[in-house]
């Protein structure tokens, strides 16, 4: 699949030195997680607040945070390919390193607020009532997230880009924490332990 979206999306894909390409290889890494990352988390906070799953909900704000995230990449890419000039007289590059980190950023603070909803959900906690769509569709959430891991990764290998490269782990990471979840929703159905704030720490 990724090799198509390239082939698709990516002229001259071959020539990863040329900005342009890295441009396009960019956007195109951008868009899919932009894309995806908005369908996740319209799914899941519906499921989310239908359950009224404070796990959930935080992982779907976790997938809003992430497409948040590739807006910034897109944006640190195409202020990176501006031309020298007086006042850049090496480019414009190192905005590329730039958007990696307001992109860590904004994972840590996200991080923070989920946090302090979990800890209310642990002080005062309730069973969430979670339906077989809603585990169906924290499932699907698990492979999207991978391929995502793999298709970030191969495009961040091929451009040498640091902030694509962590757009990659930080869904490896995305996919532990939506199984947690998953794993979270499933006890609670089976054993009637509200972990349900636990899980969304």
């Amino acid at each position: 699949m990724t090799k198509f979206l390239i082939k698709l999306f990516v002229k001259n894909n071959a020539d990863v030195t040329d900005p342009a390409v890295r441009g396009r290889y960019a956007s195109l890494a951008a868009f899919t997680g932009i894309v995806l990352n908005l369908l996740l988390f319209a799914g899941k906070l519906t499921a989310g607040l239908l359950a009224a799953s404070v796990a959930v909900v935080a992982d779907a704000f976790n997938n809003m945070s992430d497409a948040g995230s590739a807006v910034v990449t897109l944006i640190g890419f195409r202020l990176a390919l501006k031309p020298v000039d007086k006042g850049h007289p090496l480019g414009h590059g190192r905005l590329e390193y730039i958007a990696g980190f307001i992109v860590d950023l904004l994972i840590i603070l996200v991080g923070a607020e989920l946090f302090k909803s979990s800890f209310e959900k642990i002080l005062s906690p309730s069973l969430p009532s979670v339906s077989v769509l809603t585990y169906a569709l924290l499932s699907a959430a698990i492979l999207v997230k991978l391929w995502l891991f793999f298709f970030y990764r191969k495009i961040g290998k091929l451009i040498d880009s640091s902030a694509i490269r962590a757009s990659a782990f930080d869904s490896l990471s995305d996919t532990a924490a939506t199984a947690l979840v998953l794993i979270s929703a499933l006890v609670s159905k089976f054993t009637g332990l509200a972990i349900d704030g636990w899980a969304g720490i």
